[in-house]
């Protein structure tokens, strides 16, 4: 009998611990409970880089409208996220007042838009401090006058100046 009394009061407070975590942080962070139902699974997993200083970014891409109504949209609406999930800062250093890129491309991979075309930019070198649990955010607009009506297209969003950071979004068209 003790020891049902001594399981349901350990399952008691391990429900009442869970329950009492704040709904605002981060599910990147796993307890050991979860770790033990769960042994394999990871929650966000985080690319391996081969250059070390990239280590533990996370880039995420968002486009939106979600399809893209050529007949409404005269420019697809991109968000860019770089989250530092590692436990140490990460400095990115650029030549330019460019950071990122994006290209338009379409099923058979040729280029349609280039972001840049549109935007100038200065050579002047800068610097880009991302502390641990922070983001950046990128938000962009690039002109759809070359995409066509019920077709697949690929977003393509990447730094110059680290190619490994670079992420690809498959986008439908509407009419």
């Amino acid at each position: 009998m003790s020891r049902c009394l001594a399981f349901a009061l350990v399952i008691f407070a391990m429900t009442a611990r869970l329950s009492a975590q704040d709904p605002t942080a981060s599910p990147e962070k796993r307890g050991w409970f979860s770790r033990l139902l769960h042994p394999f699974s990871s929650s966000n997993p985080v690319p391996n880089y081969k250059d070390a200083r990239l280590r533990g970014l996370l880039l995420e891409l968002k486009l939106s409208p979600e399809p893209v109504k050529l007949s409404e949209v005269r420019q697809l609406q991109v968000s860019l996220s770089l989250k530092n999930v590692a436990k140490r800062a990460v400095v990115l250093d650029f030549p330019s007042e460019q950071r990122f890129e994006i290209y338009l491309r379409n099923s058979t991979e040729a280029i349609l838009t280039i972001w840049s075309d549109n935007h100038a930019f200065e050579d002047k070198p800068g610097t880009v401090l991302i502390n641990p649990s922070e983001h950046v955010d990128y938000p962009a607009t690039i002109a759809t006058r070359d995409l066509s009506p019920n077709k697949v297209f690929i977003c393509e969003v990447f730094f110059p100046q680290y190619p490994e950071l670079r992420l690809r979004q498959k986008f439908m068209t509407a009419p």
